[in-house]
């Protein structure tokens, strides 16, 4: 459905997560090059990790003596970076004292960063040389600013799986909210030293937030708001794709593979949701890493429509992006991460055993995310032709 719900984007870790927990607010979007106009991908990440357990300095997970002694990490962290060529991902950490939040709706600062609904604004920065000499950070060099409106235009809604009786009870790892599955941007990044102007209507944006006590494994993520109907040849513009999940944990049961996501075509959410069993809902997916290219499959259906899609990222335009776990675990080592996806949706609607075409749509500026658990060196090691499927 698509139903706006504030409550789910505040702060979460006022309770047991404070001490055992994390809370991010993700946002990617597509700037121009101020001189050249050249399209480039960005992500801006808020994120807090284990606030009662903070210190008047960040407390890295990844450092060596923290690993040996099983020191939780505690800190605020702002994660930015880009996608492409040049494709990485900047940390700077802050003590939790350098960290506020409001009780009543989204307010949050790190440092001199701020986040609410409405805006972001903030700056990271590592050098060549602290990146190299201090791998706790997880991150790549370089220094990115960004000062920008939001306007939250679509939200996906997972349901009473993240409904307040559920968070109260921590019922679930690993929870999500969708604010912004279509969402539109504006103003200006900076990135080692070049600007790049976001335009509202040509951003293409994205908004949402996780928050629990750990991550999931597998951990799939797929969002698109750049459609067009092959059908028609029209621009889509008040339509969004939105998937994610991979092994739920509830009450530290693991279920089944199982996404949820909802296709919003043009005013109309079509959703696809394990939770609402009375939905009939089932979505299958594969995966598959390859040399150039990495493939997103998914078929997800319930008793009045189908949908199909296929997604492809070019892999030298993506990150293994890190995150440390807060048990100061980092188990995600090969999660891939892109912001220049595309492919195509098949949406059907179904009349018994029949399936009539709704519509065939392209689509771009697409966010993709894939991993699992261990070192793999690459997915499907042991699986023919290196798919995991549900």
């Amino acid at each position: 459905m698509n139903k706006s719900d504030l409550k789910r984007d505040r702060f979460m870790l006022t309770g047991a997560l404070g001490k055992k927990g994390y809370d991010w607010w993700w946002h990617n979007f597509t700037g121009y090059h101020r001189k050249t106009g050249e399209a480039k991908a960005f992500f801006i990440e808020y994120f807090v990790c284990n606030p009662k357990l903070g210190q008047d300095y960040p407390v890295l997970g990844q450092l060596p003596e923290h690993q040996a002694a099983g020191v939780r990490p505690s800190y605020a962290m702002l994660k930015a970076g880009t996608w492409g060529k040049d494709a990485r991902q900047i940390h700077n950490f802050y003590p939790i004292s350098q960290f506020s939040y409001s009780n009543k709706q989204l307010n949050i600062k790190i440092g001199a960063s701020l986040l609410t609904e409405q805006r972001i604004k903030g700056r990271v920065k590592v050098t060549k040389e602290q990146a190299k000499d201090h791998p706790e950070y997880m991150s790549d060099a370089g220094e990115m600013s960004w000062n920008l409106a939001i306007h939250k235009k679509v939200a996906y809604h997972a349901g009473y799986g993240a409904s307040a009786p559920f968070r109260w009870l921590h019922a679930f790892e690993m929870f999500w909210h969708a604010e912004g599955i279509k969402a539109e941007y504006s103003g200006e990044v900076i990135l080692d030293g070049e600007a790049y102007d976001v335009i509202e209507d040509r951003s293409y944006g994205y908004a949402d937030k996780n928050w629990g006590a750990d991550f999931t494994s597998p951990w799939l993520w797929i969002s698109s708001s750049n459609m067009k109907s092959m059908t028609t040849g029209k621009a889509l513009t008040n339509s969004a794709v939105e998937f994610g999940g991979g092994k739920p944990k509830v009450w530290g049961y693991s279920l089944n593979r199982k996404l949820l996501g909802g296709f919003y075509y043009e005013g109309k959410m079509y959703d696809y949701n394990f939770s609402k069993f009375w939905t009939g809902s089932r979505v299958d997916f594969k995966f598959q890493e390859g040399t150039r290219y990495h493939t997103w499959k998914i078929r997800a259906q319930n008793h009045t429509s189908l949908l199909e899609l296929t997604l492809r990222c070019k892999a030298d335009e993506m990150l293994l992006i890190n995150y440390e776990a807060p048990n100061g675990k980092k188990l995600h080592n090969r999660l891939w991460n892109g912001g220049t996806g595309y492919g195509t949706i098949r949406l059907y609607h179904k009349k018994g055993k029949e399936k009539v075409l709704i519509d065939h749509i392209e689509f771009k500026n697409a966010g993709c995310e894939y991993g699992e658990y261990g070192n793999h060196d690459k997915y499907g090691e042991n699986e023919e032709n290196g798919q995991y499927e549900a």
